[in-house]
Parts: structure tokens; sequence; C-alpha cells
């Protein structure tokens, strides 16, 4: 750095000094004319040199900064980190409540179709979203199983509280209850 800053002092200065007009020597003005327009030229190169070394320099300590400032590196790795983990979890909630939405239509929607007349399925068989939502099959009686959701559950704790001999119904309604297995 204070190589290359001298050296353009050095030039300029230089350049400068050949600009002055001096008197009479025993070189003729054409001829010295000529020597200090060539003095002009290799001076100027002299401080484009020194310029772009200057430059170079300023790219490596940039560069060199860029590439060894871990900590700066290190936070804006950590911003980018918790910013995508708040979509994530924005995308998260969201999923979570379309497929609430969605079991809470598919409900109303089986709810219709097993009590329309279009329904060509058995009285016993059970929806697929009850099936979904239900927790403990084990405990539950052949009966409930015709009922919706909420009859089903209230159902439960009162069988639970009777009866001590699960039965075991398949996913759709029909299975070995307690008469079967006796």
């Amino acid at each position: 750095l204070k190589d290359d800053v001298k050296s353009i002092m050095d030039n300029f200065t230089e350049i400068i000094k050949t600009a002055k007009i001096e008197d009479e020597t025993q070189v003729s003005r054409a001829t010295q004319g000529e020597q200090d327009n060539y003095e002009m030229h290799v001076r100027a190169a002299n401080i484009v040199r020194a310029g772009e070394s200057l430059m170079k320099l300023v790219s490596d300590l940039k560069q060199f900064l860029i590439l060894n400032d871990f900590p700066s590196v290190n936070e804006a790795i950590n911003q980018r980190n918790q910013q995508l983990r708040s979509l994530q979890e924005e995308c998260d909630k969201k999923l979570i409540a379309l497929r609430d939405e969605i079991s809470i239509d598919l409900y109303e929607l089986e709810e219709e179709y097993y009590s329309s007349s279009y329904s060509l399925c058995d009285s016993n068989d059970l929806p697929l979203c009850e099936a979904y939502w239900r927790q403990d099959f084990a405990s539950l009686s052949p009966e409930s199983l015709s009922m919706p959701l909420a009859a089903a559950t209230a159902e439960q704790s009162v069988a639970t509280s009777q009866s001590s001999t699960p039965s075991h119904p398949h996913v759709n309604g029909h299975g070995a209850g307690p008469a079967e297995h006796s």
C-alpha cells in the first residue's frame, strides 16, 4: 500500500515538473518535446499500474473479510434458519387447520350419505371419519358403531363402567361381539 501510494505521488510530481517550459538547452525543442511526451506516457502508465495494484489490494481485503468473517456468516445462517422455521410452523398450523376442516366436512358428508336413501351400506357400517377419530376401538360395543360419534363417545363411558368384557369390532362395524365369542 505504501509503495503504491508513493509511486503514484512520485510519478505525478515528475509529470508536473516535466510540464514546465524550460529555457533554451543544447537539445532542440522538438526533441525535448518528444522526450517529455514519452516520459509522461511512462509515468502515466506507472500511475495506472499503482492504481490497479491498490484496487487489487482492496479486492483481496474484501474477499478475505467475506470468507473469514465467521461470526457474521454464522449470524446470517442463523437468521435464515429462524425465518425458515417460522415459515414451517406457519405452514404446519395452516395444514392442521385445513385437516380439521376437511375432517368435519367429511364427517358431515358421510353422515348425510349414510342417512340418505342412496346409501347401499349396511346400517352397522362405520363411517371412515368415525373410524379415524375413535381412540379406543376395544371398549366400544357393536351397538355403538351405528351411532354418530358424539353419542357413541357418551355411551362408551357408560358401557365401560357397566361392562368388564371388551368387544373387538372391526373398523367397518362387523365383528365378533361378546355373544359371538361365548
